[in-house]
């Protein structure tokens, strides 16, 4: 047919054997991830188990009368013997006892209560109920995590027929709930609400904030004092006032990421000694069960039966092998650290020396990518506090003495120069980068600049107290 035709092309693609995935996989995983998929290895792999005390002669004769039994039944079945055998390591029944405690269990877990559920608690101590009730709970649904309303009372008064009016008088009653502030239509209503509540409607707070809340936000004291003609030692007063309120009232209900931090490797001085110590307490010591070895050894058996063990002992020790090239590979990165970074360890961030993945790698012998992978997501305690492990991985400058000096040591030193800066006239970045000089750290304004802002340091303008 006209107009068809049939091309070819040729692309290269790189697909990763599942072995090497699963390797990768575990090089990259923080501890408590390892654990977790060590453990569902240990479900789906019957050969794998972990290293204990020696049992009893007793204990062992009796688990391997029990293994026997079990592969005895197991050479029986027909082709879903394999999914049973997996399952038997894992399953077992519970009766109806331990169906009714394990969801005692569960319903006597403690949960955060949310914004949503303290609000609706405080409808009836404040004396609304009836048609008041069901414009509260309206009302209320329709607050986001900070507090404030995601609608206009004009759009629940038209949406669900009730008299504006009705919806006004139950939004201020709203306002009175806690935490004071929620019900608010924008920072500006929520401030004024608070304000009320403290008795200080008409105050200089109230007028700053009612009237003039950008130039506030942008610190523009000098502007407000004269629009408002009060001195502006006492803008300033009324704005370290403003500062004490809370922007956003329902955050407290948020719940907590509990993002909990378990170090993989540590490093502490014993004496006069470095010493560096690898996080192996949370991570199985596993071998292959001396009763499939002694299995596979026996001359008679299912071919099917010992192929499907011998592909298991195999995957077995493979991952047997990662973990412990994973656990070298992290020593080994971790005392290329030490080495580069002893002055941090001894006086900490203001002795941070540069440091690439780059010179890592070719100390420790492995490819630039691997060194990523094995710091990925991971941590290290030392002696001035546990620290991402990436964290040592930085940039610098070449000072004038001929020393280097990574960027977090001149965003330490750009923060010791503000704290110690005179509040009435705070330093200009162009002031900043002659003071780092005279500490013979050369850089550039435009980088004080991006480093201030990474420090959530306010420029000079609006730092300054009056």
């Amino acid at each position: 047919m006209a107009g068809l035709s049939q091309t070819q092309s040729l692309s290269q693609q790189q697909v990763l054997a599942p072995q090497l995935q699963q390797s990768l996989q575990i090089l990259q995983a923080p501890i408590l991830e390892l654990r977790n998929l060590i453990q569902q290895e240990i479900q789906t792999n019957p050969t794998l188990e972990e290293e204990r005390t020696e049992p009893s002669i007793e204990d062992r004769q009796r688990e391997q009368e029990e293994f026997r039994e079990e592969f005895d039944r197991l050479a029986k079945l027909d082709d879903e013997w394999r999914d049973y055998m997996a399952q038997t390591s894992t399953y077992s029944g519970r009766s109806a006892e331990d169906d009714e405690r394990r969801q005692f269990f569960f319903d006597s877990i403690v949960r955060e209560e949310t914004l949503q559920q303290h609000l609706l608690e405080q409808i009836y101590a404040h004396g609304l109920a009836g048609a008041d009730q069901k414009t509260a709970e309206l009302i209320i649904g329709n607050l986001d995590d900070h507090g404030f309303l995601q609608t206009t009372p004009e759009e629940i008064a038209e949406t669900h027929s009730i008299p504006l009016e009705d919806v006004e008088r139950v939004l201020h009653s709203i306002h009175q709930f806690h935490p004071v502030g929620v019900g608010a239509r924008d920072l500006r209503d929520c401030l004024l609400i608070q304000l009320k509540r403290l008795g200080k409607e008409g105050s200089v707070e109230w007028r700053i904030v009612e009237r003039f809340l950008p130039d506030l936000g942008k610190r523009r004291f000098p502007e407000i004092s004269r629009r408002l003609a009060i001195p502006t030692d006492q803008i300033q007063r009324a704005a370290n006032f403003i500062a004490t309120l809370d922007p956003k009232p329902g955050q407290i209900f948020s719940p907590d990421p509990n993002n909990y931090v378990l170090p993989d490797v540590s490093i502490e001085k014993i004496g006069d000694e470095w010493q560096i110590a690898l996080n192996g307490d949370q991570i199985p010591h596993l071998r292959i069960s001396n009763t499939y070895k002694d299995l596979m050894s026996q001359e008679n058996g299912e071919s099917e039966v010992k192929d499907y063990i011998r592909d298991k002992i195999r995957s077995g020790k493979f991952l047997i092998k990662s973990i412990h090239q994973r656990q070298q590979t992290i020593a080994n990165i971790a005392h290329e650290i030490l080495a580069r970074q002893k002055e941090f360890m001894e006086v900490g961030t203001s002795a941070l020396r540069p440091m690439t993945m780059v010179q890592v790698a070719d100390a420790v012998g492995v490819h630039e990518t691997t060194v990523s992978r094995a710091i990925s997501g991971k941590y290290m305690a030392t002696p001035h506090g546990v620290f991402e492990i990436k964290y040592f991985f930085t940039p610098g400058y070449q000072k004038s003495d001929g020393n280097s000096l990574s960027n977090t040591s001149v965003k330490a030193e750009i923060s010791e120069l503000v704290r110690g800066e005179n509040t009435h006239s705070p330093l200009s970045d162009k002031e900043i980068v002659d003071a780092l000089e005279k500490r013979g750290i050369p850089i550039a304004r435009r980088t004080v600049a991006k480093y201030r802002a990474e420090l959530n340091i306010l420029p000079s303008n609006m730092r300054k107290e009056y």
